[in-house]
């Protein structure tokens, strides 16, 4: 594992050197459906954070009901650092991913353990590409200056008129090189997506050169195929999950929160996960 500060990967990444993030920056990206579930910030980050995942990745604006929070067993934070307008059914004259101002500053200041950025491959969108670039060569030596450690997520989109939203494109040879590319840029931890054949995922990790990888969730998918690609990732060498929708969109949060954890941390079965979201205590 890299070790860019090992005090701060040892509060994101639990003691068998893996991690379970549970994402809710959706509203940073102006998309209406990205907010079915997190409506209300405070309860939504109580809900996941009674259920002690590893890490919760929120915005500079939402990252107080984290932080707020009395007492040190709490997740740690993991700070979004750029604001992108990809994510709509078509692109906009103007596609940007914006990095916030001071990052690395904003999240010393908020007790982050980790900041995270994009790195956008999508279809006829060289510019797009560059300034992610650009953002991940700007934060590499902050990031380096102050011991904070550096998840890149390399996406690997659709054409957004043919899928809209989270536009996973899991052709593993489009992902390879990406992840490679984000690796090189200096990444300390890479968030990527699954791909279409996860048999083939320990590719993914191999092409990483001991970065840990956590596999991103996308969008909402039913819970035998979150659990059974979960189980999956894990059994192929990833060091663990970065979930979103799956989990604040569930029915049952705090449930899926904990299903995920045992497969995570504890190797538990889809069968033995799944019985864990029907507990609600």
């Amino acid at each position: 594992m890299s070790m860019s500060d090992p005090a701060r990967f040892n509060r994101l990444f639990a003691a068998d050197g893996t991690c379970f993030d549970v994402a809710i920056d959706h509203g940073f990206f102006n998309e209406p459906s990205f907010l079915n579930g997190i409506e209300d910030m405070g309860a939504a980050v109580a809900t996941i954070v009674a259920a002690d995942p590893d890490a919760v990745q929120l915005t500079v604006g939402q990252a107080h009901h984290l932080q707020q929070i009395p007492g040190k067993q709490k997740p740690s934070l993991v700070l979004r650092t750029d604001v992108a307008n990809i994510y709509g059914k078509s692109l906009p004259a103007h596609a940007f991913s914006q990095l916030i101002a001071d990052p690395v500053e904003q999240a010393l200041r908020l007790d982050a353990a980790c900041v995270v950025v994009n790195l956008f491959l999508l279809p006829n969108q060289d510019a797009l590409m560059h300034q992610c670039i650009a953002n991940i060569a700007a934060l590499k030596p902050l990031c380096a200056r102050y011991g904070m450690p550096l998840m890149v997520e390399p996406l690997v989109m659709q054409p957004n008129e043919r899928a809209g939203g989270y536009m996973v494109d899991g052709d593993i040879d489009k992902i390879l090189p990406l992840v490679r590319q984000a690796v090189e840029l200096g990444a300390d931890i890479i968030k990527a997506d699954p791909c279409d054949d996860l048999s083939e995922y320990h590719r993914v990790v191999q092409i990483a050169n001991g970065v840990p990888v956590l596999v991103r969730g996308g969008g909402r998918a039913s819970d035998e195929e979150v659990l059974a690609r979960t189980y999956a990732v894990m059994r192929q060498g990833a060091a663990g999950i970065v979930y979103g929708r799956n989990v604040v969109q569930h029915r049952n949060p705090r449930g899926m929160t904990r299903a995920l954890m045992a497969i995570v941390h504890e190797h538990a079965t889809v069968e033995q996960a799944a019985s864990l979201l029907e507990e609600r205590a």
